[in-house]
């Protein structure tokens, strides 16, 4: 089959490897539609270290080819969603309720890191009946993808800030995994979402997704503006989208006494991310920190798709572009060096 690697860090490229066995309990799934996330950037310039030819990508969908002789809830053709995170069930990070720690800290993110990812004709699910869900009938792929990490992610981020009904809630970075948070602080009951957003396309989507506000960093001063905003509170949750120290800075600077800063970048440079201290109440300002990996899991995925199927969310005008897999090459620039008003680059296999 052909695959779409990381040779090396700083160099993908297309290479040929064999299409994967399922074990007793795993499924091969038939690869039809992926999406490229910033993760992949970040892993290609050596944000988990070096890795050779490795298969890339985490966001996919499929058909199953193939299933081990102890699988139970998917079979052969069933149309299926795999979250980007594959934990280990059985895992004791699993059965203390952080799944996505299994195995050790981010040891459920197995794509394109601990094994090959998704961005071949055919990939390898472990634990496939805790890891697989079927897609419903309503759903088309190029909705159901975004589950596998966007929405998954996103809606963490909201879930995770402890957001009050009628609450005030600041995303830092509309970028696809922003937005989603966006869209869960509204699913979630705030009422005053407070988009930080600098491009004017992302700035329409974020309104779209149910921001009140629109804040551009670059043309006024986003602390001030957040007090401004809330009465000189600051918000009850400030969500950080984007992975960047500065940004972690301004989102514990707006955050009120009691509130929380809810982490979803990816912090992929440098060696530490500072706290500011006196905004942070000299530690004592009783502000949670709270972060997470992307969860995953069958009953995760089937509720995510449940949104979908409802229609209370569309991701869909996230995807600017698309590409047939054979293009690869191109729609990974595109999507690397953030190209053409890139937000998200679908590819479609077959």
């Amino acid at each position: 089959m052909k695959a779409f690697v990381m040779k090396a860090i700083g160099s993908v490229g297309f290479t040929e490897k064999p299409v994967p066995e399922p074990g007793p309990f795993d499924a091969v799934v038939q690869t039809t539609t992926a999406l490229i996330c910033t993760s992949d950037s970040h892993t290609v310039r050596g944000g988990i270290g070096p890795r050779e030819n490795l298969t890339l990508g985490h966001e996919a969908v499929g058909v199953v080819h193939a299933v081990g002789s102890e699988v139970k809830s998917v079979r052969p053709n069933d149309r299926v969603l795999c979250g980007a995170i594959t934990p280990d069930w059985g895992d004791a990070a699993s059965q203390n309720g952080f799944p996505s720690q299994s195995g050790g800290p981010l040891g459920g993110f197995k794509f394109a890191n601990s094994k090959d990812g998704v961005f071949a004709e055919y990939f390898h699910v472990n634990d496939a009946d805790a890891n697989l869900a079927v897609i419903p009938d309503g759903v088309p792929d190029e909705w159901a993808v975004y589950c596998a990490d966007m929405l998954s992610t996103g809606f963490m981020g909201a879930e995770k800030g402890n957001i009050p009904i009628g609450g005030t809630v600041a995303v830092l970075a509309q970028g696809p995994v922003g937005l989603m948070a966006t869209a869960g602080a509204r699913l979630r009951g705030a009422g005053l979402i407070i988009g930080v957003e600098s491009v004017p396309e992302r700035q329409l989507l974020a309104r779209a997704y149910g921001a009140g506000e629109i804040i551009d960093f670059t043309s006024e001063d986003v602390v001030e503006r957040v007090l401004q905003l809330t009465g000189g509170e600051g918000v009850d949750t400030a969500i950080e989208a984007l992975g960047a120290d500065a940004t972690f800075q301004t989102a514990v600077k707006i955050t009120k006494p009691g509130g929380t800063i809810s982490n979803v970048g990816y912090f992929g440079d440098g060696e530490f991310v500072r706290i500011p201290r006196v905004e942070w109440g000299v530690g004592m300002a009783d502000k949670t920190i709270a972060s997470g990996l992307c969860p995953g899991g069958r009953l995760r995925m089937e509720r995510l798709l449940r949104i979908l199927e409802s229609g209370q969310v569309d991701p869909t005008p996230m995807t600017t572009h698309e590409f047939a897999f054979d293009d690869m090459e191109q729609a990974f620039e595109i999507s690397d060096k953030k190209l053409e008003d890139v937000v998200k680059v679908l590819i479609r296999f077959g």
